[in-house]
């Protein structure tokens, strides 16, 4: 029971503010090593930033130990758990079709579960875990490149088929009749047609096939039909991965 009438200093433990000095160096540390590989490579959410979500984590699980010991330090966690997701998410933008961000706001989620292990004690857990995300986000890269660079194939991924015309915008309603009727004889059903890109002279249509495999000389025919007809200035077809 802590006595009010007390100056606040009188009620110090310096054991257990030593516990608490040691948690947040080290979650300074360990966000430090993790956020400075994200600024190197332009993140952002770089050094500050996961230094602070460290940081943040730490002080409130050390906060809930101090007040409520295992139980409040285990109700701390899980609203930091909770609350990161809408910190993530705002580094997360989509762009066109791609996402990016992704990987950033994972490192931010994992800059607080280290933060979390040191605000509980945990250190040779939070080290462990450092090691751990400074090795996804360096030693895995060379991995993913080779695997971006592999080309596209049926056999291998699903693959996402477009095709594109371009056309007047008078002429929006006869290309996208002409890209149900070309596609549907070819027996390539169409998910949706969207417009990329709209001006006072050209329009841009692409028409998302329902994910198949496609091959590359009926839908060669496919784009040479659209391009007889007057409606079209020119058409083309494009292949990516889907989401």
């Amino acid at each position: 029971m802590l006595n009010h009438g007390a100056f606040p200093f009188e009620q110090l433990d310096l054991l257990v503010m030593l516990r608490t000095v040691i948690s947040l160096a080290t979650a300074f540390v360990l966000g430090t090593a993790i956020g400075f590989e994200r600024q190197w490579r332009q993140r952002s959410a770089g050094l500050r930033t996961n230094v602070l979500v460290a940081l943040g984590a730490a002080a409130f699980a050390d906060l809930g130990l101090r007040l409520r010991g295992v139980e409040g330090s285990t109700q701390i966690v899980a609203y930091v758990v909770s609350g990161i997701g809408f910190l993530g998410a705002g580094v997360i933008l989509k762009d066109g079709t791609n996402i990016r961000g992704l990987n950033t706001a994972a490192t931010l989620w994992c800059s607080a579960a280290v933060g979390t292990f040191c605000g509980t004690g945990l250190v040779f857990e939070a080290i462990l875990l450092t090691v751990g995300v400074l090795a996804a986000n360096t030693m895995l890269r060379p991995l993913v490149n080779w695997v971006n660079r592999r080309p596209i194939t049926a056999e291998m991924t699903e693959a996402l088929y477009q095709v594109h015309v371009i056309c007047r915008p008078d002429s929006v309603a006869d290309a996208r009749d002409l890209l149900d009727t070309e596609l549907s004889r070819a027996n390539y059903p169409i998910r949706e047609v969207e417009t990329l890109s709209s001006s006072d002279d050209l329009v841009e249509l692409a028409a998302t096939l329902v994910p198949t495999t496609a091959e590359a000389a009926e839908l060669d025919g496919v784009i040479a039909a659209l391009e007889r007809s007057p409606s079209i200035r020119s058409a083309t077809w494009t292949v990516g991965t889907t989401a």
